[in-house]
């Protein structure tokens, strides 16, 4: 992908088609559409519509909020109708391709670059907005065997980690995804017996730091076979001893053919390498690479060309890029009609181009330049979601996003549907809660109830009881519940501070993922009160208020019920580092006192009773 940025100019320049909102289907399809943003594109996935009025700053590690409300009824309008809007239904997660590696230290921002007026937050807002996570491509921006060198290195392995990592938590980032190329394509196949060991070293050691503050990790690598066969493709990625440490694989099954004419990705090529993914790690972790860009050779040049034909032409020059939703206007302009390759799975087209004029010695010439296209369309693309469904695999993952043509992004939307999940009904309830509250420490119960639409009950679904507290902005799982036979989960649970909770089930192949309504919780505080029984009168005698939760610098009164009104006794005390309250009182008279603890603008204990000896 590193490398088609250097096409950027020449993409921007052709025709981009209007993006459709496709018809809502009757059920929700499987998310198997995710894809690449680079810098330089955003604005065809998002409109980029005035700037928010909370954006700056942002305050690291914590979401912008940018929801309707902030913008006007035509912003609105233009968001609701972008291309990642109007998809949002088959995709969970994108991967803006805006960050390049420079050192152990520096990661550079392609970003602003190519956006300067429009901040990062606001972008990743609306991709949020959109119900999509978030996990940006970090390329290899660094010369040839450079980045391996820093990956031998245990110091400077761990601080391109800790950078790594610290970018992901700063942008309230869902994960990373790792476009390391040149291994493959600068440093040379002599290097990766070296290389591969490092490499593997760093994706284990940045998974646990990634997984240790609930992010993902993603690699995007060119194609590898079995290494037991002849050819092994890009063995130094060495997808086998990094499967348990990366949540996706996405394959670049494109550029098959750069050089010299030829297909963009073989279908049998592309089908070869995902068995082979699948074989080492789940299916739902690969994702099959779709180009959404075609090319166009130059096979040869007859003649001399004059100086006003466009500079470049001769035979082998490096082929033009264009984007599919362009091709059929731009085989109507080169005077070809496409023919569907069934082998390859691609369409293809040869065309002639005659220029006439003068030479640079300004005599009469003339060439012709004969050139072959490849690409890929809508029934290339049905076909590779047939590898989808044929192999579980996690989906589909285009460079890029927005490129396509609209009959191929239905096809997509036509095999997510085919292959659509059973929706999971989660309910959940909650007993021994009085209208959202609970005494601090109380024990009350989380039940659960899935089914599928019809009401049958599922059994054996694993499910996550998840905790989020006042303070924070991510889900804590507290602990992992499986259904018996009527589809239920129950379990007891207490609570120390004002938290919400919620039920989740992760997707599977035949299931979709499911979330249940986030309950909020109210705790409320606890007294607990140490006192004598009985005292004698005119004997200082103390008593002791834990105030739970431990809440420092409380006040309260010590007090007496006197003729059916609570009067304070002595002076207020302050609670400790401990939550605790110390009061000390004084009867003169014989008989049964009845006392409570109360605090200021709070709770008051439960009443208690001292016999005065």
């Amino acid at each position: 992908m590193k490398r088609r940025i250097g096409f950027a100019l020449s993409l921007l320049l052709l025709f981009t088609a209007a993006v459709q909102p496709l018809q809502a289907a009757d059920k929700e399809p499987r998310k198997v559409l995710s894809g690449w943003i680079p810098y330089y594109s955003v604005k065809t996935v998002l409109p980029l519509v005035r700037k928010l009025p909370s954006a700056a700053p942002n305050v690291a590690g914590q979401p912008v909020i940018c929801d309707a409300s902030q913008y006007g009824s035509v912003e609105n309008q233009a968001i609701e109708s972008s291309y990642l809007f109007a998809n949002k239904d088959l995709m969970k997660e994108v991967m803006p391709f805006w960050f390049s590696l420079k050192s152990p230290t520096v990661i550079r921002d392609d970003y602003v670059t190519g956006n300067p007026s429009w901040p990062m937050a606001d972008t990743v807002c609306l991709m949020r907005r959109a119900g999509l996570q978030v996990i940006p491509t970090m390329t290899d921006g660094t010369d040839k065997l450079v980045l391996s060198g820093y990956l031998s290195n245990a110091t400077t392995r761990t601080t391109l980690v800790k950078t790594i990592v610290d970018l992901v938590i700063k942008n309230n980032f869902d994960g990373i995804d790792l476009d390391y190329e040149g291994f493959a394509f600068v440093d040379g196949n002599t290097s990766w017996s070296k290389t591969a060991p490092r490499w593997i070293s760093f994706i284990k050691e940045l998974s646990v730091a990634l997984h240790a503050n609930n992010k993902l990790l993603s690699v995007s690598t060119p194609y590898l076979y079995n290494p037991n066969e002849a050819q092994k493709g890009y063995y130094v990625y060495a997808w086998a001893d990094i499967a348990s440490s990366i949540d996706r694989l996405r394959i670049m099954t494109y550029d098959f053919s750069v050089a010299k004419p030829g297909p963009m990705g073989p279908l049998s090529w592309t089908e070869k390498t995902i068995q082979y993914a699948i074989s080492v790690m789940p299916a739902s972790k690969v994702y099959m690479g779709l180009p959404g860009y075609g090319r166009d050779w130059i096979t040869s040049v007859k003649g001399k060309c004059p100086t006003s034909a466009p500079p470049g032409l001769i035979g082998g020059a490096k082929a033009a890029t264009f984007k599919m939703n362009y091709a059929e206007a731009k085989a109507a302009i080169d005077g070809a009609v496409p023919t569907f390759n069934e082998q390859y799975s691609e369409a293809t087209y040869s065309y002639t181009q005659s220029y006439n004029g003068l030479s640079a010695t300004g005599a009469s010439t003339a060439c012709t330049v004969n050139r072959t296209v490849w690409y890929q369309n809508a029934r290339s693309y049905a076909d590779r979601m047939g590898l989808v469904a044929k192999y579980r695999i996690g989906g589909a993952a285009i460079w890029t996003l927005g490129m396509e043509e609209v009959a191929a992004t239905t096809q997509i939307r036509n095999a997510a549907l085919a292959i659509a999940p059973d929706p999971v009904v989660n309910t959940m309830t909650l007993e021994k809660v009085d209208q959202g509250s609970i005494y601090y420490g109380n024990l009350f119960t989380v039940k659960g109830v899935f089914t599928l639409k019809d009401k049958t009950p599922i059994a054996g679904l694993t499910v996550t009881l998840e905790l989020k507290r006042t303070n924070e902005s991510t889900w804590t799982k507290i602990a992992d519940l499986v259904t018996t036979n009527d589809g239920t989960v129950v379990t007891p649970m207490t609570l120390g501070a004002n938290a919400s909770i919620r039920l989740i089930t992760a997707g599977t192949w035949e299931r979709s993922e499911s979330v249940s309504i986030e309950e909020k919780i109210l705790v409320k505080s606890l007294i607990q009160i140490d006192r004598p029984v009985s005292v004698s009168r005119g004997t200082a005698f103390a008593i002791k208020a834990q105030l739970l939760p431990k809440l420092i610098g409380k006040t309260a009164n010590l007090q007496k019920n006197i003729n059916g009104k609570w009067q304070n006794v002595g002076v207020a005390s302050v609670s400790d580092l401990n939550g605790l309250f110390t009061f000390t009182a004084t009867e003169l008279k014989r008989g049964v006192i009845t006392m409570r603890i109360q605090v200021s603008g709070d709770i008051a204990s439960e009443q208690f009773a001292i016999v005065i000896r």
